[in-house]
C-alpha cells in the first residue's frame, strides 16, 4: 500500500494528539483512600463523593482510589501505614483507633450524645473538639492529619442466642467490644464478659460462640451480614457511631496549599453528606432486616440502660483519663 505524505502527516498529528491527551490527564497526585467497611454503608459513600469532588475541583491533577472492605488491612495496620503515607485517606471509626489515640475512647461512652445532628455541631470540622484532637494527633506522633470528625448512625445491641428487652438479658454474656477500655468497662457494668475481638473477624467470634453478644451499627451489621450469626437485634441506640476521615501527615505535606483546601472542603462536604446517609440507612435498614432476614428486632425501653450508665460517665472519664474530652463535649 503506498503510504503518501499527506498519510504521513495525519498519522503524526493523531500521535501527537493522544500524547497530549495522554500527558493532560496524568495526575500530578494518587490518593488511596481506605475503609474497613462493605456497601451499602456512609463511610463508603463518604469515600465516593470526596473522590469526586477532588477530582473534578483539582482539574485532574488528583486522582483517588477507594479500596473498600478492608481490602488494605485492618484499621491498626492501616494506621501505621498512614504514618509512612502507603495510605494516604482513611474514613473509619473512632473506636478502631484507641490503641493509636486512646482519647478517642471518649466517643463510645453511652448516650453521650442526642442525636447525629447535634454530635455534628459539637465534633465537626472547625469545632473546638475537632482542633483539640488534631493537637491530640501531633502529640501523640499519630502521623495523620485529622480532615473531619463526623457520626454515622447508632449503634446497637445483637446477639446470637438471646432475644434482649432489658438490661438484666444481658447477664453473663460474652460482649464482643473493640479494643477500647471504655467498651470493656461499660459493659462489664451490665454483668457481661468482654472479649476483644477485631471486626474483621467477628463474624466468626460469633459463629463459634468465642463472643455471644456484639453492638454495631446498622450498616455495620448488615453489610457484614452479621444478622447470620447475630439475629437477636436490640434497638440500644446506646452509643453514636463516630467516624474520622485522616489523611496521612506524609502524604499532607507533600500536597500544595490549593490542592490542602480542596481535600480538606471534600472531607468537610463528605462529613455532612455521611451523616444524612446514615439517617436514611438507619430507618430503611431496620425494616429490612426483619422482612427479607428474619432478624428479631426489640425495642428496649432506653432509660433503664441509661440508668445503669449514667453514675459511671464522671467516674469512667476519670478513671481512663478522659476528663479533658468529656468536659469538652459537654460543656
Amino acid at each position: 500500500m503506498k503510504t503518501t505524505r499527506r498519510t504521513l502527516l495525519a498519522m503524526g498529528t493523531a500521535l501527537a494528539t493522544l500524547s497530549f491527551a495522554g500527558t493532560a490527564m496524568a495526575a500530578d497526585y494518587t490518593l488511596r483512600i481506605h475503609t474497613l467497611v462493605k456497601s451499602p454503608h456512609p463511610y463508603n459513600d463518604m469515600a465516593a463523593t470526596m473522590k469526586e469532588e477532588i477530582e473534578a475541583e483539582s482539574d485532574g491533577r488528583v486522582e483517588v482510589k477507594i479500596f473498600d472492605s478492608g481490602q488494605l488491612g485492618q484499621d491498626p495496620a492501616v494506621i501505621g501505614e498512614m504514618a509512612f503515607g502507603t495510605v494516604d485517606i482513611m474514613i473509619s471509626t473512632t473506636s478502631n483507633a484507641v490503641q493509636q489515640v486512646p482519647e478517642y475512647g471518649i466517643f463510645t461512652m453511652p448516650y453521650l450524645f442526642a442525636g447525629m445532628d447535634e454530635a455534628l455541631e459539637i465534633v465537626g470540622p472547625g469545632t473546638p473538639v475537632a482542633e483539640h484532637f488534631q493537637q491530640v494527633y501531633e502529640e501523640r506522633g499519630a502521623g495523620m492529619h485529622l480532615l473531619a470528625l463526623g457520626a454515622s448512625g447508632a449503634r446497637n445491641m445483637s446477639a446470637a442466642d438471646v432475644s434482649i428487652e432489658s438490661p438484666a438479658d444481658l447477664e453473663g454474656l460474652k460482649m464482643r467490644t473493640p479494643p477500647s477500655p471504655m467498651d470493656s468497662k461499660t459493659w462489664s457494668a451490665f454483668g457481661m464478659l468482654p472479649v476483644t475481638v477485631a471486626w474483621g473477624e467477628l463474624y466468626a467470634a460469633m459463629q463459634t460462640g468465642v463472643a455471644q453478644a456484639m453492638e454495631s451499627s446498622l450498616p455495620g451489621y448488615a453489610g457484614s451480614k452479621l444478622y447470620e450469626v447475630a439475629p437477636n437485634l436490640a434497638l440500644t441506640q446506646h452509643t453514636l457511631q463516630l467516624n474520622h476521615t485522616s489523611i496521612s501527615e506524609v502524604t499532607w505535606n507533600k500536597l500544595p496549599d490549593d490542592l490542602k483546601t480542596i481535600v480538606q472542603d471534600a472531607a468537610t462536604h463528605a462529613n455532612a453528606f455521611g451523616v444524612e446517609q446514615a439517617k436514611g440507612y438507619d430507618s430503611a435498614l431496620v425494616e429490612t432486616l426483619q422482612t427479607e432476614h428474619g432478624v428479631t428486632v426489640t425495642h428496649p425501653d432506653k432509660t433503664a440502660f441509661m440508668e445503669v450508665v449514667a453514675p459511671m460517665q464522671v467516674e469512667l472519664a476519670e478513671e481512663l483519663d478522659l476528663t479533658e474530652e468529656y468536659e469538652l463535649l459537654t460543656q
